[in-house]
C-alpha cells in the first residue's frame, strides 16, 4: 500500500447529507495521493451507511466510528490522528469543503521549506444569501514565512485549526492534541501550535471553505452560534484561562496583551451584539462569569479598543445592566448615547453622571468621539422609535425621538426625512422634529408603504429605514432603532401593480433597527418575477440592446 502524502480527517456527527459534499471536495483535490479519514462521533442518523459507502467507492477513504458520542470535535480528531498514516495532517468539518487546490498548495509550501505548519485563506460563505468573504484577510494577504508567532501576534485572531496543514512530527514532538471535554478547543490548540512552532508559512491561496448559517435552528447551530447558552460563555472563558496558563508555562507571557486584545475584540464582541436582547437574569449570570476574567486582562488591551466597546465593557463591570443594553445597541455604528455628562474640566462622560472611580472615568470618557466637532455627516445622533401605531393597510405612524448629545443641531424645530429604498427607488417622507429639551427632539412621521415605488416584478428583501438630517447644506443619515418588544405587523398590499406581503418588525439582532420585509405574492411571485428573471439574463439584455440600436 502506497503511503499517502497527506491525511485529511473529516469529523462528522449526524450530518449524512453534507458529509457527501465534504468528501466529494477531497476526492476532487488536484493532489490525489491523500488519505481521507471519516471520524464519526457515534452518529445516530444515516452517517454510518453513507461513510461505509464512500469507503467502498474509494480506497483512499477510511471510516472510523467512535464507540460513544464525545459531544465535541476533539475526540474525533484525536482518534483520527492516532491512525493517520501520512506525514502531514489536515482537518475538515463535515459541513464545510476544501477548494480543489488546497492540499496541493499547502503541501508545496511544506516541501519548499521545512516548517511546522502551513496555512492559507479561509473563504466564508453565507448559506442564507451566498455572500462570500475572506476570514481575516489582512493576515493572509501575502505569502510569508514567520519564525514564530512573536513575528506577528495578530495571527492569534486566526484561531481555526482547519485552515492549516501540520507536520505530523511537529504534533508528536510536542504531544500536541486537541483538548477533550471542552468547547472552543480550536482556540487552545491553535494558540499552542502558534507558540510552539519554530516556523510556519502563510499563503494567500484559499485553502478552506467555511459555510456560515447565521439563522440555523438552535438545536443544530454551531458552537459559535449557541451564544444564548450561559454554558457557552463559561466554556469560552475557561478556554481563555487555559491559554493564559499555557503562555506562562511556555515562557511567552509577553503575548498576553495581544491575546487579551483578541479576546476583547473578537470573543467578547460576539456576545456584545446580543446583549440588548438578554433579560436581567441572563445578563446577571453573564456578568458573574465574565467580570472576574475581565479583571485579569491587560489594561493595554482595553486601550486598543474603539471607545463604544470600552463603554459596554465598563458598564458590564459596574453591573449597570440597563446601561449595557443601551450602549450595546450602538456597537459598529455611529450611534450616540442618550445622555452625556461633563465634569468641571469639560470632559464628557457616557451617562447621566460623572463616573465615581478612576477606571470609570478612563473608560467612559467620550472625548475621542469628538461629539461636538466631528464632521456633520459622521456626527453621533441616536434615533429611537418611542411610539408605533398601525393604520389602515400598510400605513404606520411612528413617533421618533432624536438624541443630540453633541448639540450639533440648532435650537428650534428641525427638518428631517425618513428614507426607505426598496428596489432601486428611494421613498423620502419628510417630517418635523420639535425640541423637547436641549439635545433632545421628537416628531411624528406617517409612513405609507404603498407609496414605495417598486419595480414591475416586485421586490423581495429587507430594508431598514434611516433618518436624514441636514445642516448648512450637509446631510447626515442615521439608524432608526425600534422598540425590541413590539410584535410584527403584516399586511398584504398592491403597489404599482405588484402584490406583496409586507412585514414590519424590530430587527431581532445587533442594533435592533426598524426592519421592513417585502415578499412578492400572487401573480407577482408566480408569473412576473420568473419572466423578468429570464428577460434580465445578460444574453437577452445584449440582444435587446442590439435590436434597439439597429432600429435607431
Amino acid at each position: 500500500m502506497t503511503t499517502p502524502d497527506v491525511t485529511v480527517t473529516v469529523i462528522v456527527y449526524n450530518d449524512a447529507a453534507r458529509l457527501l459534499r465534504a468528501v466529494a471536495s477531497l476526492r476532487a483535490q488536484t493532489h490525489e495521493n491523500i488519505e481521507i479519514v471519516i471520524s464519526d462521533d457515534h452518529s445516530t442518523d444515516d452517517t454510518p451507511e453513507v461513510a461505509r459507502r464512500l469507503a467502498a467507492q474509494d480506497s483512499r477513504v477510511r471510516y472510523l466510528r467512535l464507540p460513544e458520542n464525545s459531544g465535541g470535535c476533539s475526540a474525533p480528531r484525536n482518534r483520527a490522528i492516532d491512525i493517520a498514516r501520512a506525514p502531514y495532517l489536515m482537518f475538515l468539518d463535515s459541513d464545510d469543503e476544501l477548494p480543489p487546490r488546497a492540499v496541493e498548495s499547502l503541501l508545496a509550501a511544506h516541501r519548499e521549506r521545512e516548517v511546522d505548519f502551513t496555512m492559507g485563506a479561509v473563504r466564508r460563505v453565507r448559506v442564507d444569501n451566498g455572500r462570500c468573504t475572506t476570514w481575516m484577510p489582512h493576515l493572509v494577504r501575502e505569502r510569508r514565512t514567520l519564525d514564530g508567532i512573536a513575528d506577528d501576534p495578530r495571527l492569534l485572531f486566526e484561531h481555526l485549526s482547519t485552515s492549516k496543514m501540520y507536520a505530523r512530527a511537529f504534533l508528536d514532538r510536542h504531544h500536541l492534541r486537541f483538548p477533550e471535554g471542552i468547547h472552543y478547543e480550536d482556540q487552545l490548540f491553535s494558540a499552542q501550535a502558534y507558540c510552539l512552532a519554530r516556523a510556519f508559512t502563510i499563503l494567500p491561496d484559499p485553502v478552506y471553505t467555511w459555510y456560515i448559517e447565521p439563522y440555523a435552528d438552535q438545536s443544530s447551530a454551531s458552537i459559535s452560534n449557541q451564544r444564548h447558552k450561559i454554558s457557552n460563555v463559561a466554556d469560552r472563558v475557561h478556554v481563555q484561562r487555559l491559554i493564559d496558563a499555557f503562555l506562562v508555562e511556555s515562557g511567552q507571557p509577553e503575548l498576553r496583551e495581544d491575546k487579551d486584545f483578541k479576546f476583547l475584540k473578537h470573543d467578547f464582541r460576539m456576545y456584545a451584539g446580543d446583549l440588548p436582547y438578554r433579560d436581567d437574569a441572563w445578563l446577571a449570570e453573564f456578568a458573574e462569569i465574565m467580570n472576574p476574567y475581565l479583571d485579569t486582562l491587560a489594561e493595554g488591551a482595553y486601550a486598543r479598543l474603539p471607545r463604544p466597546e470600552r463603554v459596554v465593557l465598563e458598564l458590564l463591570r459596574e453591573g449597570d445592566l440597563d446601561g449595557v443594553r443601551l450602549a450595546a445597541r450602538g456597537l459598529g455604528h455611529p450611534v450616540a448615547p442618550r445622555e452625556v455628562t461633563a465634569d468641571a474640566d469639560g470632559t464628557p462622560y457616557w451617562g447621566g453622571s460623572v463616573p465615581a472611580t478612576e477606571r470609570g472615568r478612563r473608560e467612559l470618557d467620550l472625548t475621542d468621539l469628538e461629539l461636538e466637532t466631528r464632521p456633520f455627516s459622521t456626527a453621533f445622533f441616536r434615533h429611537e422609535i418611542t411610539g408605533l401605531r398601525p393604520g389602515p393597510g400598510a400605513a404606520l405612524t411612528l413617533t421618533v425621538r432624536t438624541y443630540d448629545p453633541g448639540l450639533r443641531l440648532p435650537v428650534g424645530p428641525q427638518r428631517a426625512g425618513l428614507l426607505l429604498s426598496p428596489g432601486r427607488r428611494r421613498l423620502t417622507v419628510p417630517f418635523r422634529l420639535d425640541p423637547v429639551r436641549p439635545g433632545v427632539f421628537e416628531g411624528r412621521v406617517q409612513l405609507d408603504l404603498t407609496r414605495a415605488r417598486l419595480p414591475l416584478q416586485g421586490f423581495e428583501g429587507v430594508r431598514h429605514p434611516q433618518v436624514r438630517l441636514q445642516q448648512q447644506g450637509l446631510a447626515h443619515s442615521g439608524l432608526l432603532l425600534a422598540p425590541l418588544a413590539f410584535p410584527a405587523l403584516t399586511a398584504r398590499v398592491e403597489s404599482g401593480g405588484a402584490a406583496h406581503r409586507i412585514t414590519v418588525e424590530p430587527e431581532g439582532r445587533n442594533p435592533g433597527r426598524l426592519q421592513i420585509r417585502w415578499q412578492p405574492v400572487g401573480v407577482t411571485a408566480r408569473v412576473l418575477r420568473p419572466v423578468v428573471r429570464r428577460i434580465d439574463r445578460p444574453r437577452v439584455r445584449n440582444a435587446f440592446r442590439l435590436v434597439t440600436s439597429a432600429l435607431k
